[in-house]
């Protein structure tokens, strides 16, 4: 891709976000009632290209119950305050009326308990016992702390999830986590992210991880770029990582599965994401806007209560609808929020594509 010049000695790349792309009808269409949504990762096959993600205010383990029912994957956040509070809801009451700046402060408290080992295994075993798959998402720094704990908990997908993880981290710690080693020695399934460039995404994949999550301050919720400069274009991020994506195929035989992560504001934007590259989307704030959703109204990222660097927002969330509403509709706005998978198949339906992975061959155009 040509670089632009910023000055002299300096040039950078010219990034692309989701909503500056179209994508453009070929010569075939179908009808939607032929279009298949489903994916699979590992030995886990969903009928929806939907992953929800790992914050307090999008998931609870009965809130991934009723996404895992519905087709997709719900992911708990086990450094949230399902593991940290013996009953959340009795806490996540008091928000509903509250502003965001009460809330932060509410915030600060909670997430300063400890987290209970034993809450970590519990909440597992309540999502498993909804008969769906029971995933769960921790931070790269307590991968190491919790790993036997993960071991016990029996997930049936673990998501190594920052702001950005890396293979090769450098660390003041005698023993800095081996990305590599605990990945290969782990049983369960492993996605790890976020990236959002080609090196950094082939690195993790060689990790032996069975998908990468990509995105970098892309979401509502976030503002790293405001704060640390961090930040890429999610469109070409996910272009860079599906090359990377074909390299290691190529190297290895191993398909890693590539997860937009954030960036994702409307059905189309996940048709966008799908097309050029991704297998499937980790939805966040879409999700938080649910009237079932934990977050009663609010939604904020996972490190919304760090210490000493607040590089999270907490955003009104209003109920836009049920799950069943934001997923299958129908539609209560005509601004892409609701009937995800309505939007996404009538895409697919429009292009003439009928599975998911079809749907990486479509010609986009960038809007001028």
């Amino acid at each position: 891709m040509a670089e632009v010049d910023i000055g002299m000695g300096k040039t950078a790349r010219r990034g692309y976000h989701l909503d500056e792309l179209s994508l453009v009808p070929t010569r075939r269409t179908r009808d939607a009632e032929l279009v298949d949504l489903s994916w699979q990762i590992d030995a886990y096959r969903f009928e929806l290209p939907v992953l929800a993600s790992p914050m307090d205010s999008v998931m609870s383990p009965a809130q991934a119950i009723s996404l895992g029912q519905a087709g997709g994957l719900g992911v708990l956040d086990l450094e949230g305050l399902w593991t940290r509070h013996e009953n959340p809801d009795e806490l996540l009451a008091q928000l509903a009326d509250v502003t965001p700046e009460r809330a932060l402060s509410l915030f600060r408290q909670w997430y300063a308990e400890p987290i209970n080992p034993d809450l970590v295994t519990q909440r597992v075993k309540e999502m498993s016992a909804g008969g769906v798959y029971s995933a769960g998402a921790i931070s790269p720094k307590r991968v190491a702390a919790m790993a036997d704990l993960l071991l016990k908990a029996e997930l049936d997908l673990l998501v190594i999830s920052g702001t950005v993880t890396s293979a090769e981290h450098v660390s003041a710690k005698p023993e800095p986590l081996d990305l590599k080693q605990f990945v290969r020695q782990l049983e369960t399934p492993v996605i790890v992210g976020g990236c959002a460039s080609y090196h950094a995404a082939l690195h993790l994949m060689r990790t032996g991880a069975a998908g990468v999550l990509v995105g970098v301050d892309s979401g509502h919720a976030a503002t790293s770029r405001r704060v640390t400069g961090l930040g890429a274009g999610q469109a070409t991020a996910l272009a860079d990582v599906r090359t990377a994506r074909m390299r290691h195929l190529d190297e290895t035989g191993v398909y890693v599965h590539v997860i937009a992560d954030g960036g994702i504001g409307s059905g189309a934007d996940i048709a966008k994401a799908i097309a050029v590259g991704a297998d499937a989307v980790m939805l966040g704030s879409l999700l938080a806007n649910a009237d079932s959703a934990p977050g009663r109204g609010l939604h904020w990222g996972r490190s919304v209560a760090h210490p000493s660097l607040p590089h999270g927002l907490v955003l009104p969330a209003p109920a836009t609808g049920s799950l069943e509403q934001i997923l299958f509709g129908p539609a209560m706005s005509a601004d892409g929020s609701t009937n995800l998978m309505g939007a996404l198949r009538q895409s697919m339906a429009s292009l003439g594509y009928e599975s998911v992975k079809e749907l990486q061959k479509a010609e986009m155009m960038v809007r001028t």
